[in-house]
């Protein structure tokens, strides 16, 4: 037995919903740190939790594209994490919206100020918002609701949610880190990716039509 045989045998037994109950401990943990002021959260805790929970739901984001190269290079199917992956990075941005707009600017009014005057939040607003149906639709019912095909042109939207999400932490950082534009270039990678591997599969079925006519 191959490994990628062997590794599909185990993503059979082990189900997907662990991923959600680590992804609910993290942000407890990490909101209880900050909370107490430990760590990395002694100095401007709201700050530092803000944007730990937006990073979290950025690796998050990326780990989702990468499960269809995995699949396409190795042959291992992951996708039935991938909902798992996708809601709870959705609950890592909802969190990092909330702590921004409760904890940090703390009115609404401020909320809106700031998504119009400052472009990185503009953007990471937008991809909040472009999430939102992402996340309301990410279950059996709304894919028989909609059906493949409209369901999957919906969660396309997943390549702009996720530049944008990049974009957005490139434009908050101060200086030139090396980590946002790290998470950047792995981002336009996996889309490159996606493009060229639609494009040679769109190629291959032409071709495979054109010699069956």
């Amino acid at each position: 037995m191959t490994l990628p045989a062997r590794i599909n045998g185990w993503v059979r037994v082990v189900p997907a919903w662990p991923i959600y109950i680590l992804a609910v401990v993290n942000l407890l943990w990490e909101f209880w740190l900050a909370l107490n002021g430990l760590r990395q959260y002694a100095v401007e805790p709201i700050n530092v939790l803000e944007r730990q929970y937006g990073e979290i739901a950025l690796i998050m984001l990326i780990a989702g594209l990468f499960i269809t190269p995995i699949r396409n290079w190795t042959g291992v199917n992951l996708v039935k994490y991938r909902r798992a992956i996708g809601l709870s990075a959705f609950l890592f941005v909802l969190a990092h919206f909330l702590v921004f707009a409760v904890l940090d600017v703390q009115s609404v009014s401020r909320v809106v100020t700031e998504v119009i005057k400052r472009p990185y939040v503009t953007v990471g607003f937008a991809a909040f918002v472009l999430l939102i149906p992402l996340a309301v639709t990410s279950n059996n019912r709304s894919i028989r609701k909609l059906g493949p095909v409209r369901w999957r042109k919906l969660h396309m939207l997943t390549y702009p949610i996720v530049v944008l999400s990049g974009l957005h932490y490139i434009w908050l950082v101060k200086g030139w880190p090396i980590e946002p534009f790290a998470y950047m270039a792995v981002i336009l990678a996996l889309l490159f990716v996606r493009i060229k591997w639609t494009g040679i599969r769109d190629y291959l079925a032409k071709r495979d039509a054109s010699a069956s006519s």
